[in-house]
């Protein structure tokens, strides 16, 4: 910066002060007389211009919130009159850049000051940086005075050399704040001076361009816009003159969602939230992907039943009479169902149809083996109540989103398979089966079985909300029911949302009666057979329940009783068979082969299990039902085995924990039951559990293994007749254990007689159907000595040769 020149000749002025306003010098500007500062000066300088030559001096200082700026502009006071607006005014102009001193007196009631006039000289010639920025000073503004356009100015502008009169001539410009002009005037180099008007005008031309791109797309988008709204309202007219063409009504366009929603029977939440994307289907564009997304989410929307219910059947006797006459047996579902009926009639007729904002729905767990109608049960339950009925195949499912449905933004997204259910149905009170609950797995893509946790929740199903819809479902009306072969695979927080019905098989007697009325007619019908053209003796039945089908179920009976229809079809056709014909127990072999499944009692004495020591027959619970369990063991020679007990059949740790209790128990008790327990100490005991390949486990087979040991050790055989299950203790109690129902039932069915249980679960013979106790000798005792009693068949001669030895 060039250094400063002053001239030292004092100057008294008086002070015409500007509010937040700056003048340079160069600049000519009219002054409202009306303001007293602003006249007390002119009448000051006109007061002092008498004794003096020349124009009345004033000195212009700017005044910025309050406090007088150090610099100010020498101005003289060109003419005095009338402005524009008619009021009195001064035309001053600015001469000269003045320092401000110390106060004065003076003439009138302005406020006087000393003043020191500053030296703006340039050297001539100019520098060349100097030039060169009087040249991009002269084109910035020549170019932003064209888009202004101010031609007369343009000339003026490129007319003035002096660099001190260019750079103060940016005084003049409106976009320039009053800092910026008082740092204009506070730059006393005049080279200075001009860069900094440079570069405040090269910043506002800057912001301008940017300010008119913005306004160029903001006016293109708007053209766009108005243009494409111009053409829909076209294509509307267009499409409104063809469907009076054609002779259609107005009203039957699909896509008019607004009208649609509006005319739906929708709740009050769900209409907000359905009219919201209406608004957004409206302001998006045909090409937006998100269009497609919200059309299919109102399809969706509409297509829910979200108000429809029907009525229940409140005809308690005539749901009794549809239960009983459409399934055999199941008398603790059909109870249940029969009272969930009773109770909605009472609250109907109380008006406690909806208590809370919850509706009287029910949640139940049908556990039990393959084939004993749970599936079917569903179906039944539905037309007893007369509502609809849908089934959800749980099996496999892995995906959590299969439950609560996907987010909308993911492509070929889709409700969750409850709501799919509920839209299916056509009713917001179905009865929905969830099929094989047990068999829902889990993977990185969630647990489904953590999404059914609130569908299965009485307290919360009254507003779920699945993850595609994101409104609120009642699915507190709904009767769900969820069926399961194994309770265990169940987690347990499902499981506690559910009320349990066990669904333990059918009596063979409940098997004949399924097989004719039920299995037998559909079957005759697929094997297009007239009804008085086949007919099954009941004695045929109960030997293919017995013998040739051994299950909880009746799948495989139905298969059998299928099997044999399209047998004696095949012969009619064949010309070996005349109809109608009868079948009886003695044809059974001649047409579908032998029976498979033998009992134990109706075999040669000689080649049965227990026909020797050491084998007894125990009772236990599988997937597929109650089942017999044989247990066989055997002592090794004393010169080539080892001591030591050895377990085999794929047992799990519970059961050969057991096996080493009934072990213990014998060897700390022989001598009092009279065994020779000597014979333990040095040879190897071996307990084996036929059907190796299945896997074993639990406690209930205890007093099964120390009845074999007893057997072996007294050379006793055990009684072909009975069975027992029981765990037991060091002691010798017989402790109390599971599934009962299901076990007395394999124990029928396998042809036992007699069967041993503990004392404590004696009250668990309620459950068990009359006709089967009628058939069974129930023994319920409370130590394994009485056991041993039972079981055990009175010592023969020679017994003791036939103790099982193991090579």
């Amino acid at each position: 910066m060039a250094a400063e020149s002053e001239a030292f000749t004092p100057l008294a002025l008086p002070v015409l002060p500007l509010d937040d306003e700056v003048v340079l010098p160069g600049m000519v500007v009219p002054l409202d007389l009306s303001d007293a500062d602003v006249r007390a000066a002119v009448e000051a300088a006109q007061a002092a211009a008498r004794s003096e030559p020349g124009k009345p001096r004033v000195l212009l200082v700017p005044r910025v919130d309050g406090t007088y700026a150090g610099t100010g502009v020498l101005g003289t006071v060109e003419q005095v009159g009338r402005l524009a607006d008619g009021d009195p005014g001064a035309l001053i102009r600015g001469r000269g850049r003045v320092r401000i001193g110390a106060g004065t007196t003076g003439p009138g009631a302005a406020l006087w000051v000393e003043g020191t006039r500053i030296d703006e000289k340039v050297p001539d010639p100019l520098p060349g940086h100097a030039a060169e920025l009087v040249k991009e000073y002269k084109a910035l503004a020549t170019a932003w005075l064209r888009k202004r356009g101010a031609w007369q100015v343009v000339d003026r502008v490129q007319a003035i050399d002096d660099v001190s009169a260019l750079a103060d001539n940016s005084g003049y410009s409106p976009f320039l704040t009053t800092e910026q002009k008082l740092q204009l005037l506070e730059t006393t180099d005049p080279v200075a001076r001009l860069k900094l008007a440079t570069q405040q005008l090269r910043d506002h031309l800057a912001e301008q361009d940017v300010a008119e791109t913005i306004a160029k797309d903001v006016q293109e988008g708007v053209d766009k816009q108005q243009r494409e709204f111009l053409l829909r309202r076209q294509l509307e007219a267009v499409r409104k003159e063809l469907r009076e063409l054609n002779g259609e009504k107005e009203g039957d366009e699909s896509d008019d969602y607004r009208a649609r929603v509006e005319a739906a029977d929708l709740p009050e939440k769900v209409r907000e939230a359905a009219l919201k994307e209406v608004d957004k289907l409206e302001r998006s564009s045909d090409q937006s992907p998100e269009g497609s997304w919200i059309r299919t989410w109102l399809d969706t929307v509409l297509e829910l039943p979200w108000n429809e219910r029907t009525e229940d059947a409140y005809d308690i006797q005539g749901a009794k009479a549809v239960l009983d006459a459409e399934h055999a047996g199941l008398e603790d579902v059909k109870e249940r169902i029969t009272e969930y009926l009773a109770v909605r009639k009472r609250r109907a007729d109380r008006g406690l149809g909806v208590v809370g904002g919850r509706r009287g729905g029910a949640v139940l767990a049908l556990v039990g083996p393959p084939g004993v109608g749970k599936t079917s049960l569903g179906e039944s339950v539905a037309h007893a109540m007369g509502r609809k009925f849908v089934r959800v195949a749980l099996g496999g499912v892995r995906d959590e989103a299969e439950i609560r449905g996907h987010r909308r933004t993911y492509v070929g997204a889709l409700p969750g398979r409850i709501v799919r259910a509920i839209k299916e149905a056509g009713s917001m009170n179905p009865v929905v089966l969830l099929d094989e609950i047990d068999k829902v797995g889990s993977d990185f893509r969630g647990d489904p079985a953590a999404a059914l946790l609130e569908v299965l929740d009485p307290a919360q199903n009254h507003t779920f909300r699945d993850h595609y819809l994101e409104v609120e479902l009642d699915l507190s009306d709904v009767v769900f029911l969820a069926t399961a072969n194994v309770l265990e695979a169940i987690p347990e927080a499902l499981l506690d949302r559910m009320e349990l019905v066990r669904l333990d098989g059918y009596t063979e007697d409940e098997k004949v009666v399924i097989a004719r009325d039920h299995l037998l007619p559909r079957q005759l019908e697929r094997a297009g057979l007239a009804e008085d053209e086949v007919t099954l003796d009941e004695s045929a039945l109960r030997k293919l329940a017995g013998e040739y089908t051994r299950e909880a179920g009746v799948r495989t009976l139905e298969r059998s009783i299928a099997r044999l229809l399209r047998k004696i079809a095949a012969q009619h056709e064949l010309g070996e068979r005349e109809l109608p014909f009868t079948v009886r127990a003695d044809d059974l072999r001649d047409l579908i082969g032998r029976p498979h499944h033998v009992p134990e009692a109706a075999q040669d004495p000689a080649e049965r299990r227990t026909a020797v020591p050491g084998v007894a027959t125990g009772l236990a619970v599988t997937g597929a039902g109650g089942d017999v369990l044989f247990v066989e063991a055997s002592l090794a020679d004393p010169e080539t085995g080892a001591a030591g007990l050895t377990l085999t059949g794929q047992l799990g740790d519970v059961m050969k924990e057991s096996a080493q209790i009934a072990l213990s128990f014998l060897r700390s008790h022989g001598a009092e039951l009279e065994l020779p327990v000597a014979d333990l100490k040095d040879r190897g005991v071996h307990i084996h559990f036929p059907a190796g390949a299945v896997p074993k486990d639990g406690p209930s087979a205890g007093i099964t293994m120390t009845t074999a040991l007893a057997s072996l050790l007294s050379g006793r055989l055990v009684r072909t007749d009975v069975a027992m299950t029981g765990e037991v203790s060091l002691t010798g109690r017989v402790l109390p254990i599971g599934g009962v129902k299901q076990k007395l039932l394999a124990a029928q069915r396998a042809g036992v007689t007699t069967v041993i249980i503990p004392k404590r679960n004696e009250p668990d013979l309620d459950d068990v159907p009359a006709e089967v106790l009628d058939k069974l000798d129930v023994h319920a005792v409370t130590d394994v000595r009485q056991v041993l009693e039972l079981a055990l068949a009175p010592a023969t001669s020679g017994a003791e040769s036939e103790v099982p030895v193991a090579a």
